[in-house]
């Protein structure tokens, strides 16, 4: 890859051991449609100075933003989409005739793969597992676009759950819930719930055979949809499956939020094939 004055500059900052994959993702875009951008990772600890910095350059186009900015930095940009905004962070940003818009491509990845799949959310009752950033994003971008007639959240943090229940039923026109999780709310959760969307890190690698939902209440009219993708194929979504349930991967979510970021920063349809690829290759 040749980086020269000409070349469109795109960035992840923060913590880039935490996006590891993102360069190899992007950068094989660009190369498959042979666009001269390059994408790069920076370690950033000086969040004001580093968007000062990048603002400056003419041929700087856009961010991904990791923790523990994702939230800092929004005190730098010039305008926040307002799922951002009611969300509280952004982990993209584009730069437009020098304005800094920020966004949220994790709600809009996983918006994305329910769509994919061919799920209708209207008239469907959401149960969403977790309460942190993920669980967040996706609650809001389904609130403020799908709007699912009655989304339930239940996390394990008092605290952390009750503000997002109290922030979705103040900004958006849903129907939200929020319960505790324990194993009594969890089998009224999933029994109720048309589509069961797990945001823990519960089942991720290396503690593969961890599940929240036992398998017993797992019935073939659910949608699962796991946001791991280390492994792809979680005990949670093999349970799913085997109970005949429509099952959803969490490398959709993070390929596709990836593909919502390259679309924004080039203009372009993006290569989903070959960042798909990316992806699988380096978890296989």
């Amino acid at each position: 890859m040749r980086i020269d004055a000409k070349t469109q500059l795109c960035a992840v900052i923060g913590n880039p051991i935490e996006h590891s994959l993102s360069p190899a993702i992007h950068n094989a875009a660009f190369e498959a449609l042979d666009l001269n951008y390059a994408y790069v990772a920076f370690r950033v600890e000086d969040i004001a100075g580093a968007v000062a910095g990048l603002r400056a350059l003419g041929n700087f186009r856009g961010l991904s933003v990791t923790i523990p900015h994702k939230v800092s930095i929004m005190e730098c940009l010039d305008e926040i989409d307002a799922t951002a905004r009611n969300i509280g962070s952004v982990n993209t940003v584009v730069k437009e005739n020098n304005i800094l818009k920020g966004i949220t491509s994790d709600g809009q990845g996983a918006l994305k793969a329910l769509v994919d799949y061919g799920v209708d959310l209207r008239g469907k009752t959401v149960l969403i597992i977790g309460s942190g950033g993920a669980a967040r994003a996706i609650a809001f971008t389904l609130a403020m676009s799908q709007q699912p007639p009655e989304i339930w959240i239940m996390g394990i943090v008092r605290e952390e759950l009750d503000r997002l229940v109290r922030d979705l039923k103040d900004k958006t026109t849903a129907c939200v819930s929020g319960m505790m999780g324990d194993p009594d709310s969890l089998k009224q959760g999933v029994i109720a719930a048309d589509i069961v969307i797990h945001c823990s890190p519960m089942g991720m690698h290396p503690r593969t055979d961890e599940t929240l939902v036992p398998k017993e209440l797992l019935r073939p009219e659910h949608v699962v949809f796991d946001i791991v993708y280390n492994p792809k194929k979680t005990r949670l979504l093999a349970e799913a499956e085997a109970a005949g349930c429509v099952t959803i991967p969490g490398l959709e979510m993070f390929v596709n939020q990836a593909v919502v970021q390259f679309e924004l920063w080039t203009g372009q349809r993006a290569p989903v094939a070959v960042m798909r690829k990316v992806v699988e290759d380096s978890l296989r």
